[in-house]
């Protein structure tokens, strides 16, 4: 029983961090210039994510000069979350856009211009939720909590696959879109090159029977 559920762990274990989207980054940004950050995201799926300057000199204050702006936005350009001039700052929200969402950060002008580390993490799917809350809140076990977590990686493989089967279908019919598309635009450039090579050759023939050749 106990190597049952040693494996069941392991399984467990081994969905999550295949099937959980989870982004942690550093990075430089340059004051007066923009870096963006896009997650392919799926409709209603939950998503958390934070952000911080990372002080230069440790134990002193925040340089104005490391400040930043923070903006969020859904595939439709809807802002979710805007942070203007802050140090740090966190949002949470559930999907209700499927597609790529944007999260772009900007440092204000300064010269000479400064190079202003910043750290984000962006979870999206299972990997969003605290688990640690739901373990407190229900007081659950190890095991439980595990099969909990399982249990929510299926239901996102679940949900997943349709998404992408959406996707697939969307990009099938783009293609047969295009493809009909060009097909016209074909026919319709032969009949021109056609209706041209016609005309010149009709303007060939009334110049030579002008000029009695024919």
């Amino acid at each position: 029983m106990a190597g049952s559920g040693a494996r069941l762990l392991v399984l467990a274990a081994l969905v999550l961090s295949l099937t959980t989207t989870a982004r942690s980054l550093r990075f430089d940004l340059q004051s007066g210039r923009t870096k963006c950050v896009s997650e392919d995201i799926k409709m209603e799926a939950m998503t958390v994510g934070k952000y911080g300057v990372v002080n230069p000199s440790e134990g002193q204050p925040l340089p104005d000069s490391h400040k930043i702006t923070v903006r969020v936005t859904s595939p439709y350009g809807n802002i979710i979350h805007l942070g203007e001039n802050v140090e740090s700052g966190n949002f949470a929200f559930t999907a209700t856009e499927a597609g790529d969402y944007l999260a772009c950060f900007w440092a204000g002008e300064h010269t000479p211009a400064v190079m202003v580390p910043v750290e984000f993490e962006w979870k999206t799917g299972v990997a969003a939720k605290d688990w640690g809350n739901v373990a407190k809140k229900g007081q659950i076990d190890v095991m439980e909590l595990e099969l909990k977590k399982l249990m929510d990686t299926v239901q996102s493989i679940h949900d997943e696959m349709f998404y992408l089967r959406e996707r697939e279908e969307e990009m099938q019919d783009l293609n047969r879109a295009t493809n009909s598309n060009m097909a016209w635009f074909s026919l319709l450039s032969l009949l021109i090159c056609l209706s041209v090579a016609g005309m010149q050759l009709w303007h060939l023939k009334t110049f030579f029977e002008r000029k009695k050749l024919l």
